[in-house]
Protein backbone atom coordinates (compact mmCIF):
# COMPACT_ATOMS: atom_id res chain seq x y z
CA UNK A 1 0.00 0.00 0.00
CA UNK A 2 1.21 3.47 -1.05
CA UNK A 3 1.69 5.82 2.00
CA UNK A 4 -0.30 8.70 2.38
CA UNK A 5 2.84 11.63 1.39
CA UNK A 6 3.01 14.90 3.91
CA UNK A 7 4.85 18.14 3.03
CA UNK A 8 6.18 19.78 5.50
CA UNK A 9 6.58 23.23 5.17
CA UNK A 10 8.97 24.57 8.22
CA UNK A 11 11.77 26.75 8.35
CA UNK A 12 13.10 25.27 11.76
CA UNK A 13 15.25 22.36 10.78
CA UNK A 14 16.05 20.80 13.87
CA UNK A 15 11.99 20.87 14.42
CA UNK A 16 11.43 19.33 11.00
CA UNK A 17 13.83 16.79 11.26
CA UNK A 18 12.61 15.61 14.82
CA UNK A 19 8.53 15.71 13.34
CA UNK A 20 9.26 14.16 9.89
CA UNK A 21 11.22 11.52 11.73
CA UNK A 22 8.30 10.84 13.74
CA UNK A 23 5.56 11.28 10.72
CA UNK A 24 7.64 8.34 9.34
CA UNK A 25 7.14 6.68 11.95
CA UNK A 26 3.72 6.61 11.72
CA UNK A 27 3.74 5.38 8.44
CA UNK A 28 4.02 8.43 6.26
CA UNK A 29 6.09 9.55 2.80
CA UNK A 30 7.51 13.37 3.84
CA UNK A 31 8.86 15.81 1.83
CA UNK A 32 10.14 18.86 3.51
CA UNK A 33 10.40 22.45 2.54
CA UNK A 34 11.93 24.65 4.54
CA UNK A 35 10.90 28.36 2.27
CA UNK A 36 7.37 29.24 0.32
CA UNK A 37 9.63 29.51 -2.64
CA UNK A 38 10.00 25.30 -2.03
CA UNK A 39 6.70 24.42 -0.68
CA UNK A 40 4.66 25.86 -3.78
CA UNK A 41 7.54 24.06 -6.42
CA UNK A 42 6.95 21.19 -4.33
CA UNK A 43 5.35 17.77 -5.71
CA UNK A 44 1.83 16.68 -4.77
CA UNK A 45 0.88 15.65 -1.68
CA UNK A 46 -2.06 14.49 0.50
CA UNK A 47 -1.39 17.06 3.12
CA UNK A 48 0.40 20.00 3.98
CA UNK A 49 1.74 20.34 7.49
CA UNK A 50 2.18 24.73 7.39
CA UNK A 51 4.27 27.04 9.40
CA UNK A 52 3.40 30.61 8.83
CA UNK A 53 6.69 32.16 10.19
CA UNK A 54 8.53 31.45 7.05
CA UNK A 55 11.55 33.32 5.95
CA UNK A 56 10.82 34.43 2.48
CA UNK A 57 6.94 35.00 2.56
CA UNK A 58 3.84 34.70 5.35
CA UNK A 59 2.54 31.31 5.46
CA UNK A 60 -1.11 32.65 4.88
CA UNK A 61 -0.21 33.83 1.48
CA UNK A 62 1.25 30.34 0.71
CA UNK A 63 -1.99 28.87 2.22
CA UNK A 64 -3.68 30.92 0.07
CA UNK A 65 -1.86 30.46 -3.14
CA UNK A 66 -2.08 26.06 -2.19
CA UNK A 67 -5.92 26.66 -1.97
CA UNK A 68 -5.94 28.08 -5.43
CA UNK A 69 -4.37 25.48 -7.15
CA UNK A 70 -5.25 22.56 -5.02
CA UNK A 71 -7.64 20.75 -3.33
CA UNK A 72 -4.85 19.03 -0.74
CA UNK A 73 -5.58 18.96 2.91
CA UNK A 74 -4.12 22.02 5.27
CA UNK A 75 -2.80 21.96 8.48
CA UNK A 76 -0.98 25.32 10.14
CA UNK A 77 1.72 24.44 12.55
CA UNK A 78 2.09 27.81 14.33
CA UNK A 79 3.52 30.01 17.05
CA UNK A 80 0.66 32.35 16.80
CA UNK A 81 -1.93 31.76 19.10
CA UNK A 82 -4.59 34.23 19.37
CA UNK A 83 -7.89 34.16 18.03
CA UNK A 84 -7.71 36.25 14.82
CA UNK A 85 -4.25 34.73 14.36
CA UNK A 86 -6.26 31.60 13.64
CA UNK A 87 -9.05 33.09 11.78
CA UNK A 88 -6.80 34.33 9.36
CA UNK A 89 -5.08 30.93 9.16
CA UNK A 90 -8.70 29.42 8.90
CA UNK A 91 -10.12 31.78 6.36
CA UNK A 92 -6.67 31.62 4.10
CA UNK A 93 -7.64 28.21 3.47
CA UNK A 94 -6.75 25.57 6.15
CA UNK A 95 -8.52 22.58 7.29
CA UNK A 96 -6.90 22.86 10.88
CA UNK A 97 -4.80 24.68 13.13
CA UNK A 98 -2.54 23.43 15.62
CA UNK A 99 -0.54 25.93 17.61
CA UNK A 100 2.74 25.09 18.90
CA UNK A 101 4.14 23.38 21.20
CA UNK A 102 1.64 20.44 21.03
CA UNK A 103 2.08 16.56 21.07
CA UNK A 104 2.61 14.28 18.52
CA UNK A 105 -0.78 12.19 19.24
CA UNK A 106 -3.11 15.03 19.26
CA UNK A 107 -1.12 15.98 15.33
CA UNK A 108 -1.52 12.63 14.49
CA UNK A 109 -5.10 12.74 15.23
CA UNK A 110 -5.66 15.94 13.63
CA UNK A 111 -4.28 14.45 10.40
CA UNK A 112 -6.43 11.11 10.41
CA UNK A 113 -9.02 13.17 10.67
CA UNK A 114 -8.43 15.79 7.66
CA UNK A 115 -7.51 12.77 5.48
CA UNK A 116 -10.67 10.95 6.31
CA UNK A 117 -12.74 13.72 5.61
CA UNK A 118 -11.02 13.94 2.14
CA UNK A 119 -12.01 10.14 1.60
CA UNK A 120 -15.36 9.94 0.17
CA UNK A 121 -18.67 8.81 2.21
CA UNK A 122 -19.21 4.92 1.23
CA UNK A 123 -22.72 4.83 -0.77
CA UNK A 124 -22.72 3.16 -3.32
CA UNK A 125 -23.55 4.27 -7.12
CA UNK A 126 -25.33 7.25 -8.75
CA UNK A 127 -26.42 7.13 -12.24
CA UNK A 128 -27.61 10.45 -14.20
CA UNK A 129 -28.31 9.61 -17.35
CA UNK A 130 -24.80 9.28 -19.20
CA UNK A 131 -23.04 9.80 -15.76
CA UNK A 132 -22.08 7.25 -13.22
CA UNK A 133 -20.29 7.93 -10.06
CA UNK A 134 -19.09 5.20 -7.78
CA UNK A 135 -19.12 6.70 -4.75
CA UNK A 136 -17.16 3.74 -2.98
CA UNK A 137 -14.15 3.61 -5.50
CA UNK A 138 -14.28 7.33 -6.22
CA UNK A 139 -14.96 7.58 -9.73
CA UNK A 140 -16.69 9.19 -12.41
CA UNK A 141 -17.60 7.88 -15.33
CA UNK A 142 -19.38 9.11 -18.75
CA UNK A 143 -20.93 6.45 -21.80
CA UNK A 144 -18.48 4.18 -19.25
CA UNK A 145 -15.24 5.90 -19.97
CA UNK A 146 -13.57 6.88 -16.60
CA UNK A 147 -12.81 10.63 -15.86
CA UNK A 148 -10.12 11.98 -13.72
CA UNK A 149 -11.31 14.33 -11.27
CA UNK A 150 -9.57 15.70 -8.30
CA UNK A 151 -10.57 14.93 -4.85
CA UNK A 152 -13.22 17.99 -4.30
CA UNK A 153 -14.13 18.09 -8.41
CA UNK A 154 -15.56 14.41 -7.53
CA UNK A 155 -16.78 15.61 -3.89
CA UNK A 156 -18.82 18.11 -5.80
CA UNK A 157 -19.92 16.47 -8.38
CA UNK A 158 -21.11 13.92 -6.04
CA UNK A 159 -23.08 16.24 -4.05
CA UNK A 160 -24.73 17.17 -7.21
CA UNK A 161 -25.43 13.53 -8.66
CA UNK A 162 -27.38 12.80 -5.38
CA UNK A 163 -30.25 15.41 -6.13
CA UNK A 164 -30.15 15.60 -9.72
CA UNK A 165 -32.49 18.24 -11.39
CA UNK A 166 -32.28 19.89 -8.01
CA UNK A 167 -30.39 22.92 -7.37
CA UNK A 168 -27.90 22.99 -4.75
CA UNK A 169 -27.08 26.05 -3.06
CA UNK A 170 -23.39 27.04 -3.25
CA UNK A 171 -23.54 27.44 0.50
CA UNK A 172 -24.30 24.12 1.00
CA UNK A 173 -21.60 23.04 -1.85
CA UNK A 174 -18.60 25.33 0.52
CA UNK A 175 -19.96 24.06 3.70
CA UNK A 176 -20.07 20.59 2.90
CA UNK A 177 -16.96 19.94 0.41
CA UNK A 178 -14.60 22.93 2.03
CA UNK A 179 -16.12 22.76 5.71
CA UNK A 180 -16.36 26.57 5.43
CA UNK A 181 -19.13 29.22 4.74
CA UNK A 182 -16.29 32.03 4.10
CA UNK A 183 -16.78 33.72 0.99
CA UNK A 184 -13.30 33.47 -0.24
CA UNK A 185 -13.98 30.13 -1.10
CA UNK A 186 -16.57 31.19 -3.74
CA UNK A 187 -14.07 31.93 -6.20
CA UNK A 188 -12.29 28.33 -5.41
CA UNK A 189 -15.75 26.83 -6.29
CA UNK A 190 -16.07 28.79 -9.55
CA UNK A 191 -13.03 27.78 -10.80
CA UNK A 192 -13.83 23.61 -9.59
CA UNK A 193 -17.23 24.11 -11.57
CA UNK A 194 -15.53 25.15 -14.50
CA UNK A 195 -12.66 22.38 -14.46
CA UNK A 196 -15.41 20.21 -14.47
CA UNK A 197 -17.60 21.16 -16.66
CA UNK A 198 -14.15 20.85 -18.85
CA UNK A 199 -13.68 17.39 -18.31
CA UNK A 200 -17.02 16.10 -18.11
CA UNK A 201 -17.43 17.31 -21.38
CA UNK A 202 -21.02 17.07 -23.17
CA UNK A 203 -21.89 14.00 -21.57
CA UNK A 204 -22.69 15.81 -18.35
CA UNK A 205 -24.35 18.96 -18.00
CA UNK A 206 -24.35 21.59 -14.83
CA UNK A 207 -26.66 24.37 -15.19
CA UNK A 208 -26.27 27.82 -12.78
CA UNK A 209 -28.78 28.84 -11.40
CA UNK A 210 -28.66 32.27 -10.76
CA UNK A 211 -28.61 33.30 -7.47
CA UNK A 212 -28.63 30.05 -5.88
CA UNK A 213 -25.99 27.48 -7.03
CA UNK A 214 -25.61 24.35 -9.42
CA UNK A 215 -28.00 21.82 -10.59
CA UNK A 216 -27.18 18.40 -12.53
CA UNK A 217 -29.15 17.76 -15.70
CA UNK A 218 -29.63 14.30 -16.83
CA UNK A 219 -28.26 14.06 -20.30
CA UNK A 220 -29.02 10.84 -22.18
CA UNK A 221 -27.24 8.95 -24.92
CA UNK A 222 -27.67 10.47 -27.70
CA UNK A 223 -28.09 14.00 -26.46
CA UNK A 224 -25.37 17.12 -26.61
CA UNK A 225 -25.68 19.92 -23.74
CA UNK A 226 -26.43 23.21 -25.17
CA UNK A 227 -23.20 25.58 -25.96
Amino acid sequence: MVPMRILLVEDDHRFARALGAALLRAGYAVDHAPTAQAALAAAEADLVLLDLGLPDADGTEVCRQLRERSDVGIIVLTARGEEHERVSGLRCGADDYVVKPFGFPELQARIEAVLRRARPRPGGVHVVGRLRIDLDQYRAYVDGELVTLARKEFQVLAMLAAQPEVAVRRERLMQEVWHTSWRGVSRTLDVHMTTLRSKLGDGVHIETVRGVGYRLVPVHVGARTEA
